[in-house]
């Protein structure tokens, strides 16, 4: 399996983890996401995205699919922005 799909079910995964109804875990959560969203993403966006992996798991917004979400910023949406960069 490519790597890039790897990581499309890690974040799902990841993000199935932050639907569980326990607001003790969400303490504990909330900054583990944060950690885990800069170090499978580097870089400026990582950091963005680390940060609202955090607020999203410690407010009541878990709803939010954060690492899908980051996931498809990064391989279809950043993708295709590199792309119409090497073309110019």
């Amino acid at each position: 399996m490519n790597n890039k799909y790897k990581k499309l079910v890690a974040s799902i995964v990841l993000d199935v983890i932050g639907l569980i109804p326990v607001p003790f875990l969400d303490v504990i959560w909330a900054p583990l996401s944060g950690y885990i969203m800069t170090k499978m993403y580097k870089g400026k966006e990582g950091k963005v995205a680390g940060i609202v992996s955090f607020l999203e798991e410690i407010l009541p917004l878990d709803i939010i699919p954060t690492f899908t979400i980051m996931w498809v910023y990064s391989y279809v949406i950043n993708k295709r922005k590199n792309e119409e960069l090497i073309e110019n």
